[in-house]
């Protein structure tokens, strides 16, 4: 039993008691700054330390001491680890950034007695999301992240805000619906939610109820994270808000639907019946959302156009149904979450200096402000996928995984990829050189960019170069992030040890590839029953 799962919690419990604090001194400003710098802080350290801690084995709490399939559990494993480590710089980088933008603004953009608590509830439901245990403690923390964005995508009550907002707030319901009947349909159909448990059941019910619950859950998690034909919503809906609430919705939210996407297809649905259609919805989500993003005319609304896009790389490997591809799909989350954020972030900075970002009112900026055309130009060479940055190194774990696979399918998606990668390298050169080279209008601001706004985005800057030079080291723990996945073994047991109790490490479960089986002799029990009998506590019937 680990000392350490003390830490599991954490990036849950400090936000929202974050949260609490500032609403209590709503009117005073810096104790409010001041509480979500520590708060956020302190979530950077524990998730570090879990993402450390969970390398060797899965660390389990059972909320409220009730013990799984009956109680709560909140899971850090390596996949779950990893994408609350990324998104607690991701969030306190971007706080920062917030800060000095809304000291150099009296806070005109982001009132600070409604920012700051809403900001850290939509911290606090993103944690919850990566770590629960159960579907419907899954939907809880989307719909806590969902309630907190509601607020921010709306801040200053702007007609032109309130008008997105509203087109994000009926998509963002009507997906919580389909995801509350998908669970209210499983637990009739296993009678239980615990996802390590749901493992073990839905091999036994009736195949074509559990495709049509996975359906279900897909069409869910697909609109959060904006697949197509189910992110037309998207491009509407982030550009208006302010550059900091753009800037983690594009790098975090529809991460979070392709977690959920990630965990329901390895641990739930491992059979990859679904594989064909996945692969189809990502090669129509790179196509369209990268031709999208060629038509734009405005940095934002291109920026919007490439992050569907991109969600189209990862559903290639997620629908690979193999650890190279998995492995590949989950080191390019890592990039998308630091580059796109990034490339949000100076998309403000752009607004600010040149006071627009439509590219037929901009120029002249590598002149004015060089420090931007560089920040702008690098993260976007990563997403384009240009050597050697990590955008590159994500790509070719993807194709190499597609061409691994070898079916025709996985060839066109491999030749969708490099188109796509073609295509976005169009966009953002286009982009670039209308905003920093072409002729400056006579009427550019004369702004003055914060140090606080600049330093913060050129600090997420470094993490993405930094994700480059660290890649070997990462991609080995993605390797075996996926190893775990595809395993599940380790999970299972984790969560519902021998007995049916046990909060904290799996004991038994060693983190080494598995020897190949041998023959199964005549008569032998079916596969899977062994992981099964292992769950189930002595003297009880099978589920």
């Amino acid at each position: 039993m680990s000392d350490l799962t003390w830490l599991v919690p954490l990036p849950v419990v400090l936000p929202l008691t974050g949260a609490g604090l500032a609403l209590a001194l709503w009117r005073h400003a810096r104790a409010q700054r001041v509480i979500s710098l520590v708060a956020l802080s302190l979530t950077l350290v524990a998730s570090f330390g879990l993402l450390v801690q969970s390398d060797s084995a899965p660390l389990i709490v059972d909320v409220g001491g009730w013990s799984a399939p009956v109680g709560i559990d909140l899971v850090a494993d390596r996949l779950s680890s990893l994408m609350l480590a990324i998104s607690s710089v991701v969030t306190l980088v971007v706080l920062i950034y917030s800060l000095a933008q809304g000291v150099a603004d009296g806070d005109e953009e982001t009132p600070v007695a409604i920012y700051h608590p809403s900001y850290l509830v939509l911290c606090a439901g993103i944690a919850i999301a990566f770590l629960s245990g159960d579907l419907f403690n899954l939907y809880v923390g989307f719909e806590v992240l969902l309630a907190a964005s509601y607020v921010l995508i709306t801040l200053t009550g702007t007609a032109e805000r309130i008008r997105s907002g509203t087109i994000y707030i009926v998509v963002a319901l009507l997906s919580s619906v389909i995801f509350l009947l998908a669970i209210g349909l499983t637990y009739a159909a296993t009678g239980t939610v615990n996802m390590a448990q749901l493992a073990l059941r839905l091999p036994e019910i009736d195949p074509g109820v559990s495709f049509a619950l996975q359906l279900l859950l897909l069409l869910a998690f697909g609109i959060k994270a904006a697949i197509f034909p189910l992110s037309a919503w998207l491009p509407d809906s982030y550009p208006t808000a302010p550059a900091p609430v753009t800037a983690v919705f594009a790098g975090l939210l529809t991460k979070v639907g392709v977690y959920a996407i990630i965990r329901v297809q390895t641990l739930m649905f491992p059979g990859g019946r679904a594989d064909d259609l996945l692969m189809w919805a990502a090669l129509a989500t790179m196509l369209v959302g990268i031709l999208g993003a060629v038509a734009q005319n405005d940095i934002k609304r291109l920026l919007s156009f490439t992050l569907v896009s991109h969600i189209g790389f990862m559903i290639f490997g997620i629908s690979l149904s193999s650890e190279a591809g998995m492995a590949a799909a989950i080191f390019y989350v890592v990039h998308h979450i630091t580059v796109q954020t990034t490339l949000f972030l100076v998309a403000g900075l752009i607004e600010r200096r040149g006071g627009s970002t439509s590219l037929d009112q901009l120029g002249g900026l590598a002149k004015i402000a060089p420090l931007l055309a560089v920040l702008f130009f690098v993260p976007a060479m990563s997403l384009a996928g240009v050597p050697p940055f990590s955008g590159f190194l994500g790509k070719i774990g993807l194709l190499q995984a597609g061409v691994a696979a070898g079916t025709p399918m996985t060839y066109v998606l491999v030749g969708g990829g490099v188109v796509t990668s073609l295509l976005t390298m169009y966009a953002l050169i286009k982009a670039w050189n209308k905003a920093f080279w072409q002729t400056a209008p006579a009427n550019v601001p004369d702004r003055h960019l914060p140090r606080g706004m600049v330093g913060s985005a050129a600090a997420l800057a470094l993490v993405g170069v930094g994700l480059t030079v660290v890649a070997g080291p990462l991609y080995a723990y993605t390797e075996r992030a996926a190893h775990d996945l595809r395993d599940r073994t380790g999970y299972i047991e984790a969560v519902l040890p021998a007995g049916g109790r046990g909060s904290g490490v799996s004991q038994n479960v060693q983190r080494a590839a598995p020897a190949p089986a041998a023959p199964a002799p005549a008569g032998s029990a079916p596969a899977g029953s062994a992981d099964r009998a292992a769950a189930i506590p002595a003297g009880e019937a099978t589920p």
